[in-house]
């Protein structure tokens, strides 16, 4: 190792850090990686990230044993024991504030502090790219992509979408390329829920979908069968992908968020269109249009702004699968007690109060919409410690075995009519109910004026 050699840890939630590294820090010749650090999804660190996927064989065989993954609040202590010059910040959705609290402990601890701009991670693709990025967590990226894919495919294009990385398993090549067709692909790659509800919609849709770790492999297996790769950037990062057309997600109930949040204004200013979403959630639409002029003032001034409705509908079956009438679903919820359970993501470290099923219930009625604090088990004890600001609504958290169990036992727990479920994903097929359960379906819905301009832009990929 020579004397100007960078000692690199890299900060992390097993997503973007892991593509940095295999696409720039990994063949730097003048740095060395040593270690990478997890947060935000439950045990994450103590894996290793295999060596395999260190590119040894462009680095001169650095990283013979691969690289290990401890725990973020470490850091101080791996920046001592490694001799660390340098730390990287390589995950989202993060507020400004964390993200400056982060540069302040590696720089007490003597490291300089970096982040990385897209365009040194982005591989480029022999097919054309749209990239639905967002400002937060939860503002509808996955709707939109729904929305897009459906929309190409109508126009005679075959598509594939690419999910931003969830690779939760202990042996992170188990899930290095994963292709899903059908929905017992999520069995065979042992989902988590979060994972299903990233992927389940997109496959009952029948949009081919990739995920993984290995971001080159899974772009050149997308390109194999797609005209037009989609990009559904979870968690609000940007693009692993050099896009032709980037759509960037804003939320008409977080207004404002826009330019506090890493790397959600990064999203926004590369953005060649905006969208609020969720606007129909609002009081009026001047709200939105304020917001409107908040984000043209932030943005190139020919930068097109869209704005799109987040519809819900209620859905549920009998114990057979079939799916009830609207009379039957409207009784099982108005008047009733109800608890509800929305996408975890969304409600933790996105911040969202509540999610779709919140929305529904009072839609549709409920008498009351039951606090579930008092019924939480096991580590949704702790999820609730750590996440506040939730109030009437149970984070839908199942990133293995145990927490599921913790999901379901409090759900069963719960004195209430009735659930109502606003993950994206038919929770019934991971845990058991002994309530009846009402399904929140939602999708986007674009008036005629933006619609005309959504299918402008989108033009040009379908002439290709």
């Amino acid at each position: 190792m020579t004397d100007n050699m960078e000692k690199l840890i890299i900060l992390g939630a097993a997503g973007r850090d892991f593509h940095d590294f295999m696409t720039y820090w990994s063949v730097q010749p003048n740095v060395m990686v040593q270690c990478f650090t997890g947060t935000q999804i439950p045990g994450i660190d103590g894996r290793l990230f295999p060596a395999e996927l260190c590119n040894n064989d462009k680095n001169g065989d650095r990283y013979p044993n691969g690289l290990m993954i401890y725990s973020e609040n470490e850091l101080e202590s791996l920046i001592k024991k490694f001799d660390a010059t340098m730390c990287a910040l390589a995950y989202s959705d993060l507020n400004y504030d964390t993200v400056q609290s982060l540069a302040a402990r590696a720089n007490a601890a003597g490291c300089k502090f970096i982040q990385l701009p897209p365009k040194l991670t982005q591989l480029k693709s022999t097919k054309s790219v749209v990239a639905i990025c967002a400002t937060r967590t939860g503002t509808g990226k996955s709707q939109t992509t729904r929305f897009i894919a459906d929309y190409l495919k109508k126009q005679g294009m075959k598509i594939a979408v690419v999910r931003h990385p969830m690779p939760y398993d202990q042996v992170l090549l188990n899930q290095r390329c994963q292709r899903y067709e059908v929905l017992d692909d999520l069995v065979k790659y042992k989902c988590t829920i979060e994972e299903r509800e990233e992927y389940e919609l997109h496959i009952e849709e029948g949009n081919l979908l990739f995920a993984g770790v290995d971001y080159e492999m899974i772009l050149r297996e997308a390109e194999k069968d797609a005209d037009v790769v989609i990009w559904d950037g979870g968690n609000n990062d940007f693009s692993f992908f050099k896009p032709d057309l980037t759509i960037c997600v804003a939320d008409a109930l977080r207004e404002g968020h826009e330019e506090h949040f890493f790397p959600g204004e990064i999203n926004m200013r590369m953005a060649d269109i905006i969208m609020i979403n969720k606007v129909n959630s609002l009081p009026g639409i001047a709200q939105a249009m304020r917001q409107v002029d908040h984000i043209r003032k932030l943005v190139r001034p020919d930068t097109p702004i869209l704005l799109g409705n987040s519809v819900v509908t209620p859905e549920a079956r009998d114990g057979k699968g079939a799916v009830l009438d609207a009379q039957t679903v409207d009784n099982m919820v108005r008047g009733k007690r109800v608890l509800v359970i929305d996408d975890g993501p969304t409600l933790t470290h996105g911040g969202m109060p509540f999610g779709a099923g919140f929305v529904l219930a009072k839609q549709m009625g409920a008498a009351e919409i039951v606090d579930p604090h008092p019924f939480a088990k096991g580590s949704l004890n702790g999820v609730f410690q750590k996440f506040q600001h939730l109030v009437n609504c149970l984070p839908a958290m199942g990133y293995g075995e145990e927490q599921i169990k913790d999901l379901q036992e409090t759900v069963k727990s719960v004195d209430c009519d009735t659930v109502v479920a606003g993950t994206p994903i038919n929770l019934e097929s991971v845990i058991k109910f002994d309530k009846p359960c009402v399904r929140a379906r939602y999708c986007l819905q674009l008036d005629d004026q933006y619609l005309d301009e959504m299918k402008t832009a989108l033009g040009p990929f379908v002439s290709k």
